[in-house]
């Protein structure tokens, strides 16, 4: 039985990750900063709680990261841990830094003193590419990185720190460089659940307003779940690259907020307001990538349209508080 590791097991990445590799007959071994039962509700969600090893460990510790490789010995340790929101980043800037750089430094230093034969899935974003001319769209792996949050400056160290560990030192580490990709485990603060969540209950009459930032910014958004399976096949592949995985499509906050505001029979323009405390410092005004290389590298195929993603997240959403009340009673 191949063992994998996912540092970020809590997060939705981690949760569907996690799911999935179960399903292939893996022993998953998950670590988390604190282990509490707020935390673990996306693994209870997918019914794979009891199914995953659960351990505290902190990512800054070299040593501790040292003696966890050498207890599981895993085939493939899957780096998700990050302060992954743009927006908070602006507010906590060094502890965005440090946290998605040192962590990344420190696993990888501990797979070369450990074992170089662990394989390493190292999660990029599509962020590091910062505001990229409209007329070279879309974005593809070869493309200037420059980064416009410090959010996307500190995921561009950690790209670099990957790269740099797999020239150096032999380490079979892939990036996968992911677009927006969305599921019903999003936390509350990003936008996309905001939208979701506050539909719903301006729908059931709990909500009035809806408060948002810029929605004319557009981006490149897929489904979750569907992006985990890239995931694993860069570390099933020969050799170690860095990948774009994204739908090569972009559509604006806007017309996400149209289309499930529609789908549940709303006008957006009576409830959305705009907040101009959510406006960021510096904002992208579009992106989107090119998935062509994991496509033929990886045999990656993304099928979902834009419509059937939003439907998707509504149902998903429906699901999981009908699931909460269940849990609740």
């Amino acid at each position: 039985m191949k063992v994998a590791i996912i540092t970020g097991i809590t997060g939705q990445d981690g949760a569907y990750l996690s799911k999935f590799l179960l399903e292939k007959g893996y022993k998953v071994v998950g670590i988390t900063r604190s282990i509490n039962s707020s935390n673990l509700e996306g693994l209870d969600f997918l019914n794979i709680l009891n199914e995953v090893e659960l351990i505290e460990a902190n990512v800054f510790d070299l040593s501790n990261i040292i003696r966890i490789l050498e207890k599981y010995k895993p085939d493939e340790f899957y780096n998700l841990a990050a302060q992954s929101s743009v927006g908070l980043s602006f507010e906590q800037p060094i502890g965005t830094l440090e946290y998605n750089i040192i962590s990344v430094a420190n696993i990888l230093e501990a797979i070369r003193i450990v074992g170089k034969g662990i394989k390493v899935y190292q999660s990029s974003s599509s962020e590091m590419f910062g505001n990229v001319p409209k007329y070279i769209l879309p974005i593809e792996e070869n493309f200037i990185i420059r980064p416009a949050s410090p959010y996307a400056i500190s995921k561009a160290a950690a790209h670099w720190i990957s790269v740099n560990y797999r020239e150096a030192y032999q380490i079979f580490v892939s990036s996968g460089i992911l677009f927006n990709h969305e599921s019903v485990l999003r936390r509350p603060n990003f936008v996309t659940k905001k939208i979701i969540s506050g539909a719903i209950k301006i729908k059931a009459g709990k909500l009035d307003k809806l408060k948002l930032g810029n929605i004319a910014i557009k981006r490149d958004w897929g489904y979750a779940p569907n992006y985990v399976e890239a995931m694993w096949k860069m570390l099933n592949v020969k050799k170690p690259d860095d990948y774009i995985i994204s739908t090569g499509e972009a559509h604006s906050l806007e017309e996400f907020v149209d289309k499930t505001f529609k789908y549940l029979n709303l006008d957006h323009n009576k409830f959305v307001i705009t907040d101009t405390k959510l406006l960021r410092p510096v904002d992208l005004e579009i992106i989107y990538g090119n998935p062509t290389k994991a496509k033929t590298e990886l045999g990656w195929n993304y099928q979902m349209s834009f419509d059937e993603l939003i439907t998707r997240l509504i149902e998903d959403e429906y699901r999981y508080l009908s699931w909460r009340k269940n849990k609740n009673d």
